[in-house]
């Protein structure tokens, strides 16, 4: 049965005792129908907020006030590694399933491809600490306490022919104070959006592609993390009050979407609509995560509360559980996980310097399971088939081999032959015939 799940992580140790939750305890798997439940958990981790990532085999956690990020094995249930970096982590993000984001405290972008180790750093961008992240496929996008965003190229980033020090391609500098959270749209084209929220209580949304300002949304309070609607057409952030807001971008009797209406664009939205309150105090909302069709929100608090939200009623839903401690990060697992060629099995530890590139994976499907290739990857040893082919080949003489191949080529000689010799043939008794007509009627003429 498909079964929609999340993944939260926590910050420093549990602030009571309670025998419900185990102790050292950092990271918590869950899965949420039929009831929820929390399946399995991951110890010794302490993350700060938008600092902990997972791709279908590992889980990526940076530590609070370190320069190490915990890489923990889902396939294994362990702690599978360690990694050490020269700046202290203040947040992570994913390209596909195989290129880990670091935002640093000295305002650095480090990208580390788990399956070759090769590690990429650039300059320091930002002023101070890059509190957040967001990537696709092509385009990275940070946030830092500055108050400043940066768009960059990832393929320029990861090229291995570039010697050029690396630089973004534009920078968005219209909030007043630090990033707080980023969130970027789910469309392919070149208009897709990215928005922004900040401590100078704004959330503003970029078409990051050309740097256009599309809207400016002025919230009564300051918005820690933000959650885009799978398509798009709505907002949810959540408040250092404890509380959380669904901002929608387009209206049910608008032709034009107000972000692309250019007159809309210079001003300024007053958010006026009452925020969904919890019927207890559970704390600031650290993170917030969308359900796969977006009916369902669910928020992680500083209390270590994780409450679920109705996005059609805009009203809280119910508690699903108390942590014990701060819940600074919420991952949504989707029941329809997209399928790879590959699949990293273990990681590759970084490796500063010029190398080997050396792509380590394993395959996890082949685009013809009945092919002799895809039968000779997926079986132990060798195929029985292809052994006793070859086994053939080696035990037929050469000597009958080459005969064989001799006496073929000699019959096919004598065929093109025997057809030509036919056709000569046929061209003298033409020119014969030929030659005696000429010669009758020159006789007959004289």
């Amino acid at each position: 049965m498909l079964s929609e799940g999340l993944i939260t992580s926590i910050r420093a140790q549990p602030k009571s005792a309670n025998t419900a939750i185990a102790k050292d305890v950092g990271i918590y798997l869950h899965e949420l129908h039929p009831t929820h439940t929390i399946k399995s958990s991951f110890k010794k981790s302490s993350t700060p907020v938008n600092s902990l990532v997972a791709s279908s085999t590992h889980i990526f956690a940076a530590q609070a006030d370190k320069a190490v990020v915990h890489v923990y094995s889902r396939e294994r249930g362990n702690q599978e590694a360690l990694i050490s970096f020269p700046e202290r982590i203040h947040s992570l993000a994913l390209v596909g399933d195989g290129i880990l984001v670091l935002g640093t405290a000295e305002g650095r972008i480090i990208l580390w491809e788990v399956c070759t180790g090769r590690q990429v750093s650039t300059p320091a961008a930002h002023l101070q600490t890059v509190s957040c992240l967001a990537a696709t496929q092509l385009h990275l996008v940070t946030g830092s306490e500055d108050s400043n965003i940066h768009v960059w190229s990832i393929p320029r980033l990861l090229s291995l022919s570039s010697s050029e020090t690396q630089q973004p391609l534009r920078s968005l500098s219209n909030h007043r104070a630090a990033i707080t959270s980023l969130a970027i749209g789910h469309s392919s084209s070149s208009t897709n959006i990215c928005v922004s929220a900040s401590k100078d209580n704004t959330i503003l949304v970029w078409n990051y592609h050309t740097g256009d300002l599309l809207r400016t949304f002025l919230l009564p309070s300051t918005p820690f993390c933000l959650a885009l609607d799978p398509c798009d057409r709505a907002v949810y952030a959540g408040f250092e009050d404890g509380s959380l807001q669904g901002i929608e971008f387009s209206h049910p009797n608008s032709i034009i979407n107000p972000l692309y209406d250019t007159t809309l664009q210079t001003t300024p939205v007053q958010i006026t609509t009452p925020p969904w309150i919890s019927p207890s105090e559970p704390g600031a909302a650290l993170c917030v995560g969308l359900s796969y069709d977006g009916t369902y929100l669910f928020s992680g608090h500083a209390t270590g509360k994780i409450a679920q939200w109705d996005t059609g009623r805009r009203a809280f839903s119910s508690e699903l559980t108390d942590l014990n401690a701060p819940v600074t990060n919420l991952l949504m697992s989707s029941p329809f996980p997209q399928k790879r060629l590959t699949r990293a099995s273990t990681v590759v530890k970084p490796k500063l310097g010029e190398g080997q590139y050396v792509f380590t994976a394993q395959l996890s499907k082949t685009t013809a399971s009945n092919s002799k290739f895809s039968r000779a990857v997926e079986t132990q040893g060798l195929p029985a088939d292809l052994l006793e082919d070859a086994i053939a080949r080696f035990a037929q003489p050469a000597s009958t081999s080459t005969h064989a191949t001799s006496s073929s080529g000699d019959e096919k000689l004598r065929q093109e032959n025997a057809e030509l010799w036919k056709v000569v043939n046929e061209q003298r008794a033409l020119q014969k015939k030929t030659f005696e007509k000429y010669t009758k009627l020159k006789s007959g003429g004289s």
